[in-house]
């Protein structure tokens, strides 16, 4: 098979866009706006293929195919843009491979279409965080930012109305990075990599061996900022084809940010520069200064002022679902936390709490392991409330590290009943489940918007 080295290469010729979500939508459109023929593939055959066809543009006409893809039309294409739910090592893509098809994602798509300078930022926690917090300060100091990708937002939306003064500040999933070829950001960022997704990627060198995919076409001309002290990325540091820059809570890299005391300072050329102490942010929890010392890295990289990147990391605050403050309510604290979708991100929810805390956790399996989180609750969780898949198997995990108090729910409504009840004046009630929402919730965004509406309906005490 021919290689494709642009995008007119594509005209005349035919793309298969596997699912049918935002993401798939997303890449229909971009195809069609730059006169490539493409066909909407979901091997869900119960889908309506009117409401899909709603999605798209009137004027659009798509073949849209559903169930089994026919042998004539996979004969025919050239292409295979995969949406990100979709796994990479199914025979379905793989007998495409096997042809020498390309198999690219939204990301790649995007990339190949849009103009203007482009940051890269992934890591198993405090993607959202940083994503946002970069878009802002970059949005202060440049005319022109679209932030884009795992956030909500698809890449290829924005990628047609990209210029070369755009400023594309893109939040990659793993699921993302497993299907680029050509992207290569002006600078990167790897936050962490902990165990997540194993369900997916099958084993923790497979994972990280797609989280370092963001920076594996940058050159010593380009920069990545990378966490000092996380094992994976430490490492990766040494292997990076770009320059690297570094942030630490735990000690002074050669270059890049730490904390220092209660001071996040800059490490450049030898010469280090006080920034601010931590108690001037909005944020709460040593992952979210964290995320402030990426974002710091990222964005002076990309040669905004200290003073512009400064006064927004004061303004900014907490994005939503991510140990957010809801309210207070008969003297009780609540805190949504469902972005804490994963062991070592449900970690920082609780390092977060200052209370005794009833904690909502369970969810979806995704092969996690649960006895660093159930250790990191040290004392302050008074109640372990569980829910959905995984509820015994933490149960059985927190029994094994003492925890005593422990009450399984069917329902989340039920969930949250059981927190009313065990919370008192002066506690916190926190939801950071440490598991996906699947099987309950379409995602963690309605499960945290539920867990709010339930909060917001109680009445404050007399």
């Amino acid at each position: 098979m021919e290689k494709i080295e642009s995008i007119n290469d594509l005209r005349g010729k035919k793309v298969l866009v596997v699912g049918s979500g935002i993401s798939g939508i997303g890449a229909v459109k971009v195809l069609q706006h730059v006169g490539v023929e493409s066909v909407l593939y979901d091997a869900n055959d119960k889908l309506e293929r009117e409401e899909i066809r709603a999605k798209l543009s009137r004027d659009m006409q798509i073949q849209i195919v559903l169930g089994e893809l026919p042998e004539e039309v996979s004969a025919q294409v050239c292409l295979v843009v995969l949406s990100p739910g979709v796994p990479t090592d199914t025979a379905f893509v793989e007998a495409f491979r096997a042809r020498g098809i390309a198999i690219w994602g939204e990301i790649e798509l995007a990339y190949r279409i849009g103009r203007g300078r482009v940051i890269g930022i992934t890591g198993t926690n405090g993607k959202t965080t940083t994503t946002t917090l970069v878009g802002e300060i970059m949005s202060a100091y440049c005319n022109d930012v679209d932030v884009v990708g795992n956030i909500g937002n698809p890449y290829t939306l924005t990628a047609l109305d990209a210029t070369e003064e755009t400023v594309t500040v893109a939040e990659i999933s793993s699921f993302q990075l497993e299907t680029v070829e050509r992207f290569r950001p002006d600078v990167s960022a790897i936050l962490n990599i902990t165990p997540d997704h194993l369900n997916r990627h099958h084993t923790m060198e497979n994972y990280a061996a797609a989280k370092e995919g963001i920076a594996m076409n940058q050159t010593r001309e380009q920069t990545c900022v990378l966490n000092y002290d996380n094992a994976y990325t430490k490492d990766f540091g040494s292997r990076c084809p770009a320059r690297v820059v570094w942030f630490s809570s735990a000690a002074k890299p050669e270059e890049g940010c730490y904390l220092d005391g209660d001071d996040i300072c800059l490490i450049k050329n030898g010469e280090v520069t006080r920034l601010l102490d931590i108690h001037e942010m909005n944020l709460v929890g040593m992952c979210n200064v964290e995320n402030v010392m990426a974002a710091i890295a990222i964005t002076q990289e990309m040669g905004v002022p200290m003073e512009t990147i400064l006064s927004v990391v004061r303004q900014f605050r907490a994005v939503e679902h991510r140990i957010e403050y809801v309210a207070t309510k008969r003297g009780v604290d609540y805190y949504n936390d469902s972005k804490g979708t994963n062991p070592d991100a449900a970690i920082q929810g609780i390092k977060a709490m200052s209370k005794p805390t009833v904690l909502i956790g369970g969810g979806y399996d995704k092969q996690s392991e649960y006895d660093e989180w159930i250790e990191a609750f040290d004392g302050k969780v008074k109640c372990l409330v569980l829910i959905g898949q995984t509820r015994d198997k933490i149960a059985d995990c927190a029994r094994r590290h003492g925890v005593e108090n422990i009450i399984l729910a069917d329902t989340f409504e039920e969930a949250f009943g059981i927190c009313i009840s065990q919370a008192e004046n002066g506690d916190a009630v926190l939801l950071s489940p440490a598991c996906a929402s699947w099987g309950m919730f379409p995602n963690y965004e309605v499960r945290g918007q539920i867990f709010k509406e339930l909060v917001n309906r109680l009445e404050d005490a007399e």
